[in-house]
């Protein structure tokens, strides 16, 4: 009966929080980050005195499409952070404001050069959460990694 009552009650308390907190969902593609056809780039979620925004995987691929960095991680990321940070700003966010990330590499030995480039990006005071994963494939051959993030922005910054 007790876990009855807390699924109830859980289950009453995400819908209050959703009807009364989350006020709008943005979606939204930046004319300066290649755009895939099929899915948003980001989306952004009212969270009253702050917006959670929520980035589809980024690809070392510029704006033209044009991958970035052939057999090289380190470029690579700078690339991806470069996205990431073109995205957040048109939030009125930057890299410090992201929260989590995940993040598939097809190579994990290659982490210290990931994390080399993240660094320059992040709230080192206050890291994001993160998950690393090794895949054995990315949607290219010649793309060695994809980073998704999260990032809450408050309003009036």
């Amino acid at each position: 009966m007790k876990k009855i009552a807390v699924l109830v009650f859980t289950s009453m308390f995400l819908f209050s929080f959703s009807q009364n907190t989350m006020n709008s969902i943005e979606y939204k593609n930046s004319d300066k980050v290649f755009s895939i056809k099929g899915l948003s780039q980001s989306v952004s979620i009212d969270c009253g005195a702050s917006n959670m925004i929520l980035l589809s995987g980024q690809v070392p691929l510029d704006e033209k499409g044009n991958l970035v960095g052939i057999d090289n991680l380190e470029k690579q990321t700078e690339q991806i952070f470069k996205n990431i940070e073109i995205i957040l700003k048109e939030y009125g966010g930057t890299g410090k404001d992201i929260v989590k990330l995940g993040i598939f590499i097809t190579d994990i030995s290659k982490t210290p050069d990931f994390r080399k480039v993240r660094d320059l990006h992040i709230n080192l005071q206050n890291p994001p959460v993160s998950s690393l994963v090794e895949v054995s494939k990315l949607f290219r051959d010649d793309v060695l990694i994809e980073v998704e993030a999260t990032a809450v922005i408050k309003k009036n910054k």
